[in-house]
């Protein structure tokens, strides 16, 4: 079944605004740069939407030396690629049950964040030699039930701080449908940002909600395993323009497309090959559906 990528997407910083790309580098980690960076409250506690919608509104962006960020009233902030203000000591932070080497951002970085969230936190960049990896029983089963396909996908999976794989894929035609049925519901439409997704891929006769039922998209030389379907938490509800929070589409979603997993929009997924390489918007996706 054919399709093509319809955008692309990365999120430096767990949590806040992500970049639409026209073209990304992708490795078996995940796209370059997304989800390098967290957010730790005095705590310990990584820090999402889900307490702080304010967090949508720090803007990210990259040039070849830095991340560039922007925040309502606040003065642009550069942060280094090169690690040059990294804190030396590696600390443990942990992202829901998975414990992360990392290293915190200098004083100056953590100040600007205090103050725009209005309390303490410090943000952390993952340590180059962390080997975070996929949950194994959903990646097992996967490989078990494609043993055609499995070799391609034998070795780590290692990412950043991403809730739980190095890739969440997402399907235009299921967007389409969940706004058709907020639109007969009279209520506005909401975009694919709220999904936070890094691949969305759109094909004439992949329908809404055949992700579920898709093992392995091809695309040029990139192979995807489909892995596991994303249960949503709030975080959609977010405005991400304007940090708001309601209970849409969170309601609409929970009655169109609820399995016995959760709330569902998305498949996390897996990457194959060991080189990296470039995907860009428009490049042709090979659907191999699993019924």
């Amino acid at each position: 079944m054919a399709a093509h990528i319809r955008s692309l997407h990365c999120y430096p910083i767990k949590s806040c605004a992500g970049i639409d790309l026209q073209s990304v580098e992708l490795t078996r980690a995940g796209l370059t740069h997304d989800r390098r960076w967290m957010l730790v409250d005095a705590t310990g506690h990584f820090m999402t939407q889900r307490q702080l919608p304010r967090m949508a509104l720090i803007r990210t962006a990259l040039d070849a030396q830095s991340l560039l960020l922007t925040a309502p009233l606040m003065e642009p902030l550069r942060v280094p690629l090169d690690g040059s203000q990294l804190a030396d000591a590696v600390e443990n932070v942990v992202v829901w049950s998975a414990t992360v080497p990392a290293r915190a951002e200098s004083t100056r970085v953590n100040a600007w964040f205090s103050r725009f969230l209005n309390r303490p936190c410090r943000l952390f960049k993952v340590d180059i030699e962390a080997r975070r990896t996929p949950n194994p029983e959903w990646v097992a089963r996967w490989l078990a039930a494609h043993p055609d396909l499995a070799r391609q996908f034998e070795g780590d999976h290692v990412f950043g701080f991403a809730d739980g794989y190095p890739l969440l894929v997402t399907n235009q035609a299921s967007l389409d449908e969940l706004n058709a049925r907020l639109d007969a519901q009279g209520k506005p439409p909401v975009s694919m940002s709220r999904f936070r997704p890094n691949i969305v891929v759109r094909g004439e006769d992949w329908m809404a909600w055949d992700e579920d039922h898709t093992a392995f998209l091809q695309a040029g030389a990139a192979g995807l395993a489909l892995v596991k379907p994303c249960a949503r938490c709030p975080i959609p509800n977010v405005d991400p323009v304007t940090a708001d929070t309601g209970d849409e589409p969170g309601v609409t979603l929970a009655a169109l497309h609820t399995r016995e997993t959760g709330v569902i929009f998305g498949m996390n997924a897996i990457v194959a090959q060991q080189r990296s390489l470039t995907l860009n918007i428009g490049d042709p996706v090979e659907i191999s559906l699993d019924f």
